[in-house]
């Protein structure tokens, strides 16, 4: 099953950026790290990250017909990007919102989501692992 992996502003500065909240992992390790493990085996992601809230949201259109599930990490999106969330609720394919951080333990508007009513689940403060548990949480909901 071919799966899309999105992520928001931000991401691609991962490893650089506050590595004590969010890891020492870039995008690309991560992308590596998931699809190759043994977990992900016989599955293909598509991996897509964007600074540009218009472009996610087309992403999110293209996986109409192209993908079975979404992961989707809409980093500071969260928190106020209803066209984000529409664009979610309008391909009505199983998403997961996931979060390298603990965005419950972090400042106050971080706590809320805005995307995680139209997604099959939400996981974060895990780093990377998030991904994976995300990834699961799909295959469990598609079978």
């Amino acid at each position: 099953m071919k799966f899309f992996v999105i992520n928001g502003p931000n991401l691609n500065l991962l490893g650089l950026r506050d590595p004590k909240l969010y890891g020492k992992d870039t995008l690309l390790d991560i992308e590596e790290w998931l699809n190759e493990h043994q977990k992900t085996e016989g599955h293909s992601f598509l991996w897509f990250q964007s600074n540009h809230e218009g472009e996610i949201i087309d992403h999110i259109h293209k996986s109409i017909d192209n993908a079975k599930g979404i992961i989707i990490n809409p980093g500071a999106f969260t928190h106020y990007s209803y066209a984000i969330r529409d664009a979610i609720a309008s391909v009505n394919i199983p998403t997961v919102e996931v979060h390298l951080s603990d965005i419950h333990s972090r400042e106050d508007f971080r706590k809320k989501s805005v995307i995680k009513d139209v997604c099959i689940a939400q996981y974060f403060g895990l780093k990377k692992l998030s991904y994976l548990k995300g990834f699961k949480k799909l295959i469990n909901t598609l079978i």
